[in-house]
């Protein structure tokens, strides 16, 4: 029986893996498939039995089916642990328990890139979203970046597919902003960086399945109208030009 609570604790790419009984620290075999013990993160007294001090970081819920896990994240107070479980190994092994690997997959950060287009009036270049999060809300052009993809080329690649439009980045530093929005843990980190166009909305090619219109905003009423936490953040940047 798997505890109902535990604690993720990670330090420099390794994490506290221990067997059924709190025996630790294991380590995964990737790729193995057959039965044997499975290997969990720690409960809050395995870890004091250890004598390991924990700054507290958070708690991520794990719901499957009719079961819920709480996770506690944790930075513990050591030197680098060695002899602990690299996180990245512990994915392919079935015998390290669901619930750990599922924690760990969502402690990697998704990256998302985007691009404030404004003209030569300062106006911003905002799109009303068709699908997703921002379902009939008006966001920055920008998405997700493919894996092996760096933000400046990304937010380029999602302004052309959205908006039909060909931009040059500004040769300024991007803005950079993390969040957690919910108790499923899952970290985000937006670039968000500057273009200028001069051109006419009648000029963009848009995708409709994703984008239903274009429209030039102050950016005032831009922020006014951003529901994204990232482009809010961007464009208090750019309040007071």
């Amino acid at each position: 029986m798997h505890p109902n609570q535990v604690i993720h604790l990670e330090h420099d790419g390794k994490v506290l893996l221990v067997d059924e009984d709190g025996n630790g620290p294991l380590k995964p075999v990737q790729g193995r498939i057959g039965e044997g013990k499975m290997l969990r993160f720690p409960t809050v007294a395995e870890v004091e039995s250890l004598g390991i001090l924990i700054e507290h970081k958070g708690t991520t819920v794990l719901r499957f089916e009719d079961q819920s896990f709480e996770v506690l994240k944790g930075y513990p107070k050591i030197e680098w642990p060695k002899n602990w479980a690299w996180k990245d190994n512990c994915i392919a092994d079935n015998g390290v328990h669901p619930v750990a690997r599922e924690a760990i997959y969502r402690s990697l950060h998704r990256l998302v890139s985007k691009v404030m287009v404004q003209n030569s009036k300062g106006d911003v270049l905002m799109a009303k979203v068709e699908r997703g999060h921002f379902h009939g809300f008006w966001t920055l052009p920008g998405g997700y970046m493919d894996h092996d993809e760096h933000p400046a080329i990304g937010c380029v690649r999602e302004t052309l597919e959205e908006l039909g439009l060909e931009i040059i980045l500004e040769p300024t530093e991007p803005v950079v902003t993390q969040n957690i929005f919910n108790d499923e843990g899952i970290s985000f980190v937006s670039f968000t960086y500057k273009s200028t166009w001069n051109g006419e909305l009648s000029d963009l090619n848009l995708q409709t399945e994703e984008i239903s219109e274009a429209q030039w905003f102050s950016p005032r009423d831009a922020y006014a109208q951003a529901v994204s936490y990232f482009d809010k953040q961007a464009l208090r940047s750019i309040l007071n030009e």
